[in-house]
């Protein structure tokens, strides 16, 4: 059997992961930690391309690495335009969007520029990205508001969301495009995706803080005291975006965005801790909830996944919520790194045909 070597390069908000697969196995895998002191000396998210982009050729180098085995690279998608699940090559349009931060600026933005720049310096090479954080499948009724100068938008954790449905559809010998699917991602931002037949139909905007309050961002707020805080005067234009993305949810509420710490301050009886930590699951469950709503409660499983799934405070209170619309699975943390090579490993097999970014 022919063996390809694939590598996989995920940008975060203060750290970059970065591996290496010889088909479906993973040979290498490094999360390179930075600074926030590192990061305070750039002017922003693409101004670190060529810092993070030096490391990753750094640890590669150590590793032993053969670079000439490397047969595709493949990056966490970004805020580009709207577009459907799927893998997309790098192209000079996207390359564009992504420089402009189109949709904003996030780190996962460096996915596919950083995987295009090291295509030039390992030959015979292509760079792709899959299932980008704005993919959009969302029902048109979803995305009706109360007013039509808003619009809801399809931005959530679509390469784990995703990822994690084929897995447990696999565990039972079914196909994703046959099951309806809640999947919770829970992590420092929290999206629940409503799956219909392979379709995210409906999801909260959880980049911008729509839904449950996370550990970093405070979720849906009552619009009225949103408007009068934002005519207060007590408020510049940074400092509100913060409030509700950043610096929202159990940084607001606890000084932290540390799950970890918050869940060790509650089971040390720490009653405001407790409190917020619940409320955090509370939130969840009730979105859960109006999920099932949208799949006229025709459902084959609840999944939850992402690093707060690691708690099992947070997984059985959730589970007690909503167990009674359907069985509870729990998938902790992330398998974003495997999807990434999945997907790449399809191309180069030629089982599934790349879409063009335009």
């Amino acid at each position: 059997m022919e063996t390809f070597g694939i590598l996989v390069i995920n940008p975060g908000s203060t750290s970059t992961k970065i591996a290496v697969f010889e088909n479906a196995q993973q040979i290498f895998l490094k999360c390179i930690s930075h600074s926030i002191e590192n990061l305070k000396s750039f002017n922003g998210i693409l101004e670190q391309l060529e810092y993070r982009k030096s490391i990753i050729i750094k640890e590669l180098n150590l590793s032993g690495i053969e670079l000439l085995k490397i047969n595709i690279i493949i990056g966490r998608g970004g805020l580009l335009k709207p577009i459907e699940s799927g893998v997309y090559r790098v192209n000079e349009r996207m390359k564009e969007d992504l420089k402009n931060e189109f949709n904003g600026s996030h780190a996962s933005n460096l996915g596919g520029l950083i995987a295009d720049e090291l295509t030039h310096l390992i030959p015979h090479t292509q760079a792709f990205i899959a299932d980008p954080i704005v993919v959009d499948e969302m029902q048109d009724v979803a995305r009706i508001t109360g007013h039509p100068l808003f619009t809801r938008k399809s931005i959530f954790h679509a390469l784990n969301q995703k990822a994690v449905a084929r897995f447990y559809a696999q565990s039972i010998h079914r196909r994703y495009e046959d099951l309806n699917l809640i999947v919770a991602h829970l992590g420092g931002g929290i999206t629940i995706g409503t799956h219909h037949k392979g379709r995210v139909i409906d999801v909260n905007q959880g980049l911008d803080g729509e839904g449950p309050m996370s550990p970093e961002r405070s979720g849906t707020l009552p619009i009225g005291d949103v408007i009068n805080t934002c005519f207060s005067g007590k408020y510049d234009y940074p400092a509100l975006k913060k409030m509700v993305s950043g610096e929202g949810g159990y940084i607001a509420w606890l000084g932290t965005n540390d799950a970890r710490k918050v869940s060790i301050m509650a089971e040390n009886k720490n009653k405001k801790a407790l409190l917020i930590q619940e409320a955090l699951c509370y939130q969840v469950s009730k979105y859960i909830g109006a999920s099932a709503a949208v799949l006229e409660g025709k459902i084959d499983a609840i999944l939850l996944t992402g690093g707060l799934a690691y708690n099992k405070k947070i997984t059985d209170y959730i589970t007690k919520h909503v167990s009674f619309i359907s069985k509870v699975l729990v998938f902790p943390g992330e398998y974003e790194m495997e999807a990434l090579a999945m997907n790449a490993l399809m191309v180069l097999k030629n089982e599934l045909k790349p879409k063009e970014y335009n």
